[in-house]
């Protein structure tokens, strides 16, 4: 495999060139420590540049709270490791992170050996991984993305799925994220990605960040604990109040599906405190404010 690496990585291959040549006169006395971004040169790229030195070492991946390692014995791959998988199957996983960072370090030599293919067969397969992964990120960003199943109601065509799909869709729940269904599965992150990019063509899953699942869950929270407020002020202030109280607590909803948060749920309770105050002075008003308090509290 030919690599051109960009301009600014050329005094990182002179090093390495550099290392090469004099690693038959004094192996021992040149170290070599380097580290970087993967968004400007891919992993595969890194290893070959690195391997023809015939380097001992570890190299380091992190990734946000991910974390890989890759173990070279005098310049060949030897033991892998990320998150659950190991050996060739990491270094493929590794191979398609296209965001994070890198830092080899020298010397250090795994406990154990998982890989033995060469490294030309495992860089030419990672290759044409990160090649696939080109294609398959058009519809699956990223392995951290949560698939969810479509139900369309003018759906009328008979859906036909293959073994590994209805395995797949025994296993997506709303929650699991891609990265966790392939735990669950014993396959790679990839492998998911594969099955599901034909089922997202199909419309048949969508996708989302797991950020909008955390924001739905918090909303879901904060609707219910406006509902239960929403309880306690026709309690305490009564029925008279009724439509006021229904108009601030339906305001209060459209305010925590927009992305308002508990700053809805607060100006919900100020309008109850306010109405409380108007209609049953300010006794009933303070009792209303404790409980609302505890409540809130509580929750």
């Amino acid at each position: 495999m030919k690599i051109t690496p960009p301009s600014r990585f050329l005094d990182l291959t002179f090093t390495v060139g550099y290392a090469s040549k004099q690693a038959s006169i004094a192996p021992k006395t040149i170290e070599m420590a380097f580290q970087g971004s993967l968004k400007e040169l891919p992993l595969p790229d890194i290893i070959q540049l690195v391997s023809v030195s015939g380097k001992t070492g570890k190299f380091t991946l992190s990734r946000d709270h991910d974390r890989g390692y890759i173990y070279l014995k005098n310049g060949q791959m030897v033991h892998a490791t990320v998150g659950e998988l190991v050996g060739e199957e990491a270094i493929y996983a590794l191979a398609i992170w296209n965001q994070g960072d890198f830092q080899f370090g020298p010397g250090e030599e795994p406990d154990r050996q998982t890989i033995t293919k060469s490294n030309t067969n495992l860089l030419m397969e990672a290759a044409r991984r990160l090649d696939e992964w080109r294609v398959l990120s058009k519809k699956v960003p990223s392995v951290d993305y949560i698939p969810e199943l479509q139900v369309r109601e003018s759906r009328h065509e008979q859906i036909t799925l293959n073994p590994q799909e209805w395995l797949l869709v025994t296993r997506i729940d709303g929650h699991r994220s891609i990265a966790d269904i392939g735990k669950v599965l014993n396959i790679s992150s990839f492998e998911v990605a594969k099955i599901l990019y034909g089922m997202i063509t199909g419309e048949l899953v969508a996708l989302k960040k797991k950020s909008e699942f955390v924001r739905d869950e918090e909303s879901g929270e904060l609707v219910d604990l406006a509902a239960r407020i929403r309880t306690i002020a026709e309690e305490y202030i009564g029925n008279s109040a009724h439509k006021t109280i229904e108009k601030h607590f339906l305001r209060a909803l459209d305010g925590i599906m927009s992305g308002d948060g508990e700053q809805a749920v607060d100006a919900m309770v100020t309008e109850f405190e306010k109405t409380a105050s108007l209609l049953r002075g300010l006794a009933v008003t303070e009792q209303l404010r404790s409980r609302i308090s505890e409540l809130r509290t509580a929750v």
